[in-house]
This record gives C-alpha cells, structure tokens and sequence, in this order.
C-alpha cells in the first residue's frame, strides 16, 4: 500500500477515534444525569432501549448487507455472540451502575487505566507484543489526565473518595479491554452488519438484568430526561460512537487506538466546562497539551 494512503487512512483513523471519545464523554454525564433523576434510569432498563434503538436506526440501511454477509455471521456465531454480549450489554449496564455510586470524574480516572488494561489484555490474551514508544505515550496522555483530575494540585488526590461504584468502573474498564482486544475475532463482515448484529445481542443479553429490576420495582418511567437519555446513548454512545471506534480499532488495532481513551476524561472536563459553567484554568491548558502529546506519541505507526 502507498505511504499516501496509509497516511490517509491512518488519520481517518485518528478523527474516528476522537468522535468516540467525545459520544463516550456526554456518555458518563448522562448516565450520572440519569443517576440522580427522581427516580432514577434502571442501568439494565436503560441498556436494553439504547441497544434496541440502535437496531433500529441501524437495520434499514444494514438489511441488505446482512442478508450478504449471513453465512459467515453464522460461522462465526460464537465471536459474534462472545463480543455482542461482552463489548454491548456488559460494558454498557455496569458503567450504568458505577455512575449510579461514584462521580463521572472517578469514573474518568478508572476510563484512564483502559490503554493499560487492553495492553494487558492483548498480551495475555494473544502475547501482544508492545512499542516503548506506546508506553510512553500512554503514560504522557495519563499525566494529563490527572493534571485535569487533580486540578493542578497533587493535594487534591488524598480528598478523593473512592468506592464500590469505582470497583465496578474498574471492572467495566477490564470488560471493555477484553472486547477491544478480542475485536480481531470478529466474523469477516462489513461494519454496518457487525454493529447491527451486536446492537441485537446487547439489547437481548441487557433483558436479563432489565427483568431483576423490574422484579425489584425498577422500572423506566416516560419522561423528558429519560427519552433524551434514550435518544443520546441509542444515537451517539451506540452507533455513532462504536462504528467509530470499531473503524478505528480494525485500521490501528487495540493498542495505539487504546490511547485515544485518554481523550475522554478531556473532553467530560470540557463538557464540564460548557453546561455546568465552570471557568477554564491554566492547569486544563496544561493538561491537554500533555494528553494530545501523548496520544500523538502512542498512535504513531511502528516504522517500517
């Protein structure tokens, strides 16, 4: 392939991965949003809907590339069923319930250990061999990051609290890791046909834990937050955003498009910044440039 093209598609890689991480961003504010409404979105409930919703949008313009692609959809059931269940409704209802005990900035700092984890995935799982250049940017991009977290000053750390919402963060971070990594056991079909097929199975692996809280009196009420809720994590969070990183991840694979988590954190601080109304300080200008740096470092090619 021509060093143009490569370079061509590679950048397309990089814009694709930062839509991801701003959709995953609004993500944690509406699912803290969500959190705190009176009463508050089922997390299973929640799932369920934005999954079917993005079967929805999805299915028209997938249809007939399904119909094409069915017969290696079915040789590769297992992966398919195996990433649908893992990368849709596991990572999406257990971030659900981490935001409903801890805040989006903690769930921000448990995103910022995703490039460690899906490395550590990626070596265990397939003995992945990793860049220092990754490392070090990686580690560059995470130094942002806590500048934003901390605000600039380290005495900030020792006021944070953490709890078993940030457990479970951490363990939505290791879910997603294993999806990322294990993306290359995807059935070899169009974007299109993978994400419509994963919508369907997070939506039908999400009923499950929809029905223990309905047992348990949880159910989604109509309402004006809800139905924005909906619409957001359906549109954005779902297909926007895992087209995007799904792209992203079969051009660059899980280790260099794994820095791009870093971005999330970021860009919460910046939604932050706009609908809460919080003033921009030196140490956000600080931060991003350590963050930027970091994953332009961690995202280059290995040199050929």
């Amino acid at each position: 392939m021509p060093a143009e093209r490569r370079q061509i598609q590679d950048t397309t890689a990089y814009l694709l991965l930062v839509v991801t991480a701003m959709c995953w961003a609004g993500n944690h504010v509406t699912g803290r949003w969500m959190a705190a409404d009176t009463p508050p979105v089922p997390p299973g409930g929640l799932s369920v809907m934005r999954w079917l919703l993005a079967a929805a949008i999805l299915l028209p313009f997938a249809w007939r590339g399904i119909v094409a692609d069915w017969p290696a959809l079915r040789q590769r059931a297992g992966s398919m069923i195996f990433l649908g269940l893992l990368g849709g409704a596991g990572f999406s209802f257990t971030q659900y319930y981490a935001l409903r005990h801890t805040s989006v900035v903690n769930v921000g700092i448990m995103n910022s250990i995703g490039p460690a984890f899906i490395i550590l995935a990626g070596m265990t799982i397939f003995r992945d061999r990793v860049r220092l250049p990754q490392l070090a940017g990686i580690a560059v991009s995470l130094a942002g990051v806590l500048v934003i977290i901390l605000r600039g000053d380290p005495a900030v750390l020792a006021s944070l609290g953490f709890n078993v919402g940030d457990l479970i963060a951490l363990a939505n971070m290791a879910i997603f890791a294993v999806y990322s990594a294990c993306f290359r056991l995807r059935p070899a079909v169009t974007g299109m046909t993978f994400m419509t097929a994963m919508s369907v199975l997070a939506a039908l692996g999400s009923v499950p834990v929809m029905a223990i809280e309905l047992m348990t009196g949880e159910v989604i009420r109509p309402s004006g937050p809800t139905i924005f809720a909906v619409i957001y994590t359906g549109l954005f969070t779902s297909v926007i955003a895992y087209l995007a990183w799904n792209a992203g991840v079969a051009r660059l694979g899980p280790q260099r498009a794994g820095a791009f988590l870093h971005l999330v954190p970021l860009f919460g601080a910046l939604l932050s910044l706009l609908l809460l109304g919080e003033a921009p300080h030196p140490y956000h200008g600080v931060g991003l440039l350590l963050i930027v740096a970091g994953v332009t470092l961690a995202a280059r090619p290995a040199q050929r």
